[in-house]
């Protein structure tokens, strides 16, 4: 029986400096409310940080999350229309653990998942979704051995310590409405000739749900909170 091949995601170094900035703006302010810490918004303005989008759209209601393109369907499910942060977070792993490499390239998987990310680009962490996909070479080699995977989705909660932050500061949310889910489960993997496997899988997503709009992915969480 061929070895099984699975692949695991890897959080690869993003040498675009405005991409760190923005990756640290959002994982800084799921610590910062894991650690009950205030003044988010002296966070986001201090020197260094990314430019605030143009005055127009921040006039404007913001979007939490693009359209999808002709033909992403195929290869990422679709974001559920949901306020909810913990059923969009339970959706979006199951989509981030899914994927077919014998029908749809990496470019229309991508495509796929940026239909689910917020568009209010200081809490859009796009590098760490890209971390859980393979690489294009890696892709192109899983194709050759007919590799898919489907995920199982056991449950999704707020982390213990995101809950009491949030106990003790309810406002504190209100700049950026980011919420932290933790979501657990079951990755299966097959490939060709019958090969098989599966393992358990956790990870703790932030999720953006502004009220009056659907809930959108912020990113993926360098460590997963429990």
């Amino acid at each position: 029986m061929p070895k099984k091949r699975f692949f695991k995601p890897s959080n690869r170094p993003v040498d675009a400096s405005s991409s760190v900035l923005r990756r640290a703006v959002m994982i800084g302010i799921i610590l910062a409310m894991l650690a009950g810490i205030a003044g988010l918004v002296g966070y986001l303005t201090r020197p260094g940080a990314p430019a605030p989008p143009p005055s127009s759209s921040r006039s404007a209601s913001p979007a939490p999350h693009k359209t999808p393109s002709p033909g992403s369907e195929r290869a990422v499910a679709k974001p559920p229309h949901t306020s909810d942060p913990v059923t969009f977070a339970e959706a979006a792993t199951k989509a981030l653990w899914t994927y077919d490499t014998r029908h749809g390239s990496r470019a229309e998987h991508l495509t796929g998942l940026k239909a689910w990310m917020t568009g209010e680009r200081n809490y859009r962490d796009w590098e760490s979704v890209t971390s859980q996909v393979p690489s294009e070479v890696l892709w192109l080699r899983m194709h050759d051995n007919h590799q898919r995977a489907r995920a199982k989705v056991s449950e999704g909660h707020f982390p213990e310590a995101f809950k009491t932050a949030m106990s003790q500061d309810p406002g504190a949310i209100t700049q950026t409405y980011v919420y932290a889910v933790t979501v657990t489960g079951e990755q299966s993997i097959g490939w060709k000739h019958g090969g098989s496997g599966a393992e358990p899988r956790s990870a703790t997503l932030a999720i953006q749900c502004r009220p009056h709009h659907d809930c959108a992915l912020s990113g993926v969480l360098p460590e997963v909170a429990p």
